[in-house]
């Protein structure tokens, strides 16, 4: 049982950072898929069924932003993938993971560079991670309109940061980051979100 994991959101100033940990089927394809990031948002969108029907099995892990400021982001992404794991429901034989680091830990990843690149499973759970954490933070833009969530999915942009400045960090922001610090923000009103944050 082989396990292709991948994440999203490690660099973003809002929101969960998310993984997910997929199975493909070892006899059956799906055409186009590869990397989320050489894919754009429409393409990522009509392929995500496609994926999720074809692997054997797939499920996210997120940590919150809070999570993410508490336990430091190595932990946050240890934390997250330990969910996905855990969601598959299924035993393990070996891990695949993108990039050089380990972030599984379990005696049976493999790093591999480029993984989202050169592996299927890699990057058919790059796509899906991808398309589940942008629906999240598109289902939160409405509540923090100034934020352009729908679009910047809470990574870095002019406008974002602008807002960040104007309005000061919502309930989902990374406060953490040291660019925080020198927004002037604390002495502003902190907008306030709905009492059901995000279901991460």
């Amino acid at each position: 049982m082989v396990v292709g994991m991948d994440e999203v959101g490690k660099g973003a100033w809002a929101g969960p950072l998310t993984l997910v940990a997929a199975v493909l089927p070892p006899d059956r394809r799906v055409y186009r898929v590869r990397d989320s990031k050489l894919l754009t948002e429409a393409e990522r969108e009509g392929l995500y069924d496609r994926i999720a029907n074809w692997c054997v099995a797939w499920a996210a892990g997120h940590a919150s932003n809070d999570e993410c400021d508490r336990l430091g982001m190595s932990a946050a992404q240890r934390l997250a993938a330990r969910r996905a794991l855990d969601g598959l429901g299924l035993g393990a034989d070996a891990v695949l993971v993108d990039g050089r680091w380990d972030f599984v830990g379990n005696g049976k990843t493999r790093a591999l560079v480029k993984g989202d690149s050169t592996c299927l499973s890699i990057a058919a759970a790059s796509i899906l991670a991808k398309v589940t954490r942008d629906r999240l933070m598109r289902a939160a833009a409405g509540d923090y309109p100034d934020y352009c969530f729908e679009s910047n999915k809470g990574y870095p942009c002019p406008r974002h940061k602008d807002a960040l400045a104007a309005l000061g960090p919502t309930p989902l922001h990374r406060r953490s980051w040291a660019f925080m610090d020198n927004l002037g923000w604390p002495h502003l009103r902190i907008p306030s979100g709905p009492d059901t944050a995000l279901p991460f």
